[in-house]
Formats: C-alpha cells, structure tokens, sequence
C-alpha cells in the first residue's frame, strides 16, 4: 500500500503548488501589475498563467490516476511503465517551471536569452505527455 500511494504523491503535491502560484500569479496580474504594460506583455504574462493552470491540472491528475495504482498486485513489467509514468511527472513540472517561468520573466523585463528557456519547456511538456500517454496505455 505504501508504494500504491507514494508514486501519485509528487504529481499531486506539485500539481497543486503550481496551481496555488498560478492563481497568485493571476491575481497580481489582474490587480498588481502596471496597468500601462504594452499589451504584448501583458499577452506574454497571460499565456505563461495560463499555461501553468492547465498543465499543472495535467499534473495533479496525473498524480491521481498514478495513485489510483494497485501497485503491488501488478507484473513486473507493468510496474516498470508506472514507474516511468511516475518519473515523467518530474519531465512535466520542469517542463512547466521553464516554460511558464520564462515567460513571467520576458514579461516581467527579464533578459531576452530567458526566451530560450520557452520552447525548452514547451518540449519537455509535449514529451512528458507522449510518454504517460504510452505508458499508461501499455500499462
């Protein structure tokens, strides 16, 4: 029972910091920020917020259905494609934290080079979802 509920624990955990911090971050958006931002910044920002919120929901579900795992009654096999579920978490919130982060930055006059970090994790998202889609399949 111990490992059924400790692979959805991280995913969970993130997946609702990230949301608590994406709706601060829409908050100050709304009501902190300069109401004089050009509205490419504010663009910017709003993407980055949003952003965060769906796929830091992703997360938390994923956490959910990882922790919904019998964990101990599967085959071997089939808890290896977990185990990478579980890790592919970790893929997700990095790629989260990059991608949403850079983009707070640009926003918030952060040096142009931190627009790198964007498509990096753009990447890591779309990946992170490719694999929990195959290995929750197969699993």
């Amino acid at each position: 029972m111990g490992q059924q509920s400790s692979l959805g624990r991280l995913p969970v955990v993130a997946g609702a910091a990230l949301l608590a911090l994406a709706t601060i971050a829409g908050a100050v958006g709304a009501h902190a920020l300069p109401h004089d931002w050009s509205a490419q910044r504010a663009h910017i920002y709003n993407i980055a917020v949003r952003y965060q919120f769906f796929q830091s929901l992703g997360l938390l579900a994923m956490g959910v259905w990882l922790g919904t795992r019998n964990f101990e009654t599967l085959p071997s096999q089939r808890r290896l494609r977990l185990q990478r579920c579980a890790r592919v978490s970790r893929t997700l919130f990095l790629g989260i934290i990059l991608f949403s982060g850079s983009l707070y930055g640009l926003a918030l006059h952060a040096p142009r080079w931190v627009g790198l970090l964007t498509p990096i994790g753009g990447a890591l998202m779309i990946v992170a979802w490719g694999v929990f889609a195959v290995e929750a399949w197969r699993s």
